[in-house]
Protein backbone atom coordinates (compact mmCIF):
# COMPACT_ATOMS: atom_id res chain seq x y z
CA UNK A 1 0.00 0.00 0.00
CA UNK A 2 1.33 3.42 -0.96
CA UNK A 3 1.60 5.64 2.14
CA UNK A 4 2.96 8.97 3.19
CA UNK A 5 5.06 9.55 6.26
CA UNK A 6 6.78 12.52 7.85
CA UNK A 7 10.51 12.98 8.39
CA UNK A 8 12.68 15.48 10.20
CA UNK A 9 16.42 15.68 9.75
CA UNK A 10 17.32 17.04 13.18
CA UNK A 11 19.70 19.88 14.18
CA UNK A 12 22.61 17.56 14.99
CA UNK A 13 22.56 16.26 11.40
CA UNK A 14 22.02 19.63 9.70
CA UNK A 15 24.89 21.07 11.76
CA UNK A 16 27.14 18.39 10.25
CA UNK A 17 25.77 19.01 6.73
CA UNK A 18 24.30 15.49 6.42
CA UNK A 19 21.02 16.45 4.73
CA UNK A 20 22.09 15.30 1.26
CA UNK A 21 23.47 11.98 2.42
CA UNK A 22 20.36 11.21 4.48
CA UNK A 23 17.99 12.23 1.67
CA UNK A 24 19.99 10.13 -0.81
CA UNK A 25 19.62 7.07 1.41
CA UNK A 26 15.87 7.69 1.71
CA UNK A 27 15.51 7.87 -2.06
CA UNK A 28 17.71 4.82 -2.65
CA UNK A 29 15.41 2.87 -0.33
CA UNK A 30 12.48 3.57 -2.66
CA UNK A 31 10.92 6.49 -0.80
CA UNK A 32 10.02 9.60 -2.78
CA UNK A 33 10.28 13.11 -1.34
CA UNK A 34 6.96 14.78 -2.19
CA UNK A 35 7.46 17.88 -0.01
CA UNK A 36 10.44 19.40 1.75
CA UNK A 37 11.45 22.55 3.61
CA UNK A 38 14.27 23.70 5.84
CA UNK A 39 13.16 25.69 8.87
CA UNK A 40 14.44 26.87 12.21
CA UNK A 41 11.70 25.71 14.58
CA UNK A 42 10.52 28.15 17.24
CA UNK A 43 10.06 26.99 20.82
CA UNK A 44 6.28 27.22 20.34
CA UNK A 45 6.46 25.06 17.20
CA UNK A 46 8.58 22.44 18.96
CA UNK A 47 6.23 22.35 21.96
CA UNK A 48 3.19 22.02 19.71
CA UNK A 49 4.78 19.29 17.63
CA UNK A 50 5.88 17.26 20.66
CA UNK A 51 2.76 18.00 22.77
CA UNK A 52 2.15 14.26 23.27
CA UNK A 53 5.33 14.19 25.38
CA UNK A 54 4.46 17.26 27.49
CA UNK A 55 4.34 15.31 30.76
CA UNK A 56 7.52 13.34 30.08
CA UNK A 57 10.75 14.36 31.85
CA UNK A 58 12.62 14.86 28.55
CA UNK A 59 10.05 17.28 27.04
CA UNK A 60 11.96 20.48 27.86
CA UNK A 61 15.34 19.28 26.67
CA UNK A 62 13.80 17.78 23.52
CA UNK A 63 12.15 21.10 22.65
CA UNK A 64 15.38 22.98 23.43
CA UNK A 65 17.30 20.64 21.12
CA UNK A 66 14.79 20.83 18.28
CA UNK A 67 15.00 24.64 18.20
CA UNK A 68 18.79 24.73 18.57
CA UNK A 69 19.35 24.82 14.81
CA UNK A 70 17.72 24.28 11.43
CA UNK A 71 15.83 21.09 10.58
CA UNK A 72 14.71 19.62 7.26
CA UNK A 73 11.07 18.54 7.26
CA UNK A 74 9.83 16.30 4.48
CA UNK A 75 6.93 14.18 3.39
CA UNK A 76 7.97 10.80 2.08
CA UNK A 77 5.83 8.57 -0.11
CA UNK A 78 6.18 4.94 -1.03
CA UNK A 79 5.12 1.36 -0.49
CA UNK A 80 4.56 0.92 3.28
CA UNK A 81 6.43 4.21 3.78
CA UNK A 82 5.93 4.36 7.56
CA UNK A 83 7.42 0.93 8.26
CA UNK A 84 10.11 1.33 5.60
CA UNK A 85 11.30 4.65 7.02
CA UNK A 86 11.21 3.41 10.62
CA UNK A 87 13.36 0.44 9.61
CA UNK A 88 15.77 2.73 7.79
CA UNK A 89 15.97 5.06 10.82
CA UNK A 90 16.81 2.32 13.31
CA UNK A 91 16.12 2.19 17.05
CA UNK A 92 15.59 5.49 18.88
CA UNK A 93 18.68 4.80 20.96
CA UNK A 94 21.56 4.66 18.47
CA UNK A 95 23.38 2.20 20.73
CA UNK A 96 20.57 -0.27 19.98
CA UNK A 97 20.20 0.58 16.28
CA UNK A 98 21.08 -2.00 13.64
CA UNK A 99 24.18 -1.58 11.51
CA UNK A 100 23.55 0.49 8.40
CA UNK A 101 20.59 2.44 9.82
CA UNK A 102 20.54 6.22 9.85
CA UNK A 103 20.72 6.46 13.63
CA UNK A 104 23.56 3.93 13.90
CA UNK A 105 25.53 5.78 11.24
CA UNK A 106 24.78 9.42 12.13
CA UNK A 107 23.32 9.86 15.65
CA UNK A 108 25.34 11.65 18.31
CA UNK A 109 23.22 10.55 21.31
CA UNK A 110 19.77 9.32 22.31
CA UNK A 111 18.33 12.85 21.98
CA UNK A 112 20.54 14.00 19.09
CA UNK A 113 19.66 10.94 17.02
CA UNK A 114 19.65 12.76 13.65
CA UNK A 115 16.18 11.84 12.34
CA UNK A 116 12.54 11.67 13.34
CA UNK A 117 9.80 9.68 11.63
CA UNK A 118 6.11 9.07 12.13
CA UNK A 119 5.19 5.86 13.94
CA UNK A 120 1.63 5.32 12.64
CA UNK A 121 -0.77 6.59 9.96
CA UNK A 122 -2.56 8.85 12.45
CA UNK A 123 0.72 10.33 13.65
CA UNK A 124 1.88 10.85 10.06
CA UNK A 125 -1.35 12.71 9.22
CA UNK A 126 -0.91 15.05 12.22
CA UNK A 127 2.81 15.61 11.62
CA UNK A 128 2.47 16.25 7.88
CA UNK A 129 -0.39 18.69 8.51
CA UNK A 130 1.60 20.45 11.24
CA UNK A 131 4.32 21.58 8.81
CA UNK A 132 2.77 21.36 5.32
CA UNK A 133 -0.45 22.42 3.62
CA UNK A 134 -1.93 20.44 0.74
CA UNK A 135 -0.57 22.88 -1.88
CA UNK A 136 3.01 22.19 -0.74
CA UNK A 137 2.78 18.43 -1.32
CA UNK A 138 3.34 17.16 -4.84
CA UNK A 139 2.21 13.75 -5.98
Amino acid sequence: MIQRTFSIIKPDATERNLEGEILSRLQKSGLRVVAMKKIHMSRAQAEGFYHVHKERPFFGSLCDFMCSGPVVCSVLEGEDAIAKYRELMGATNPANAAEGTLRKDFAVSLEANSVHGSDAPETAAFEIGYFFNALEITG
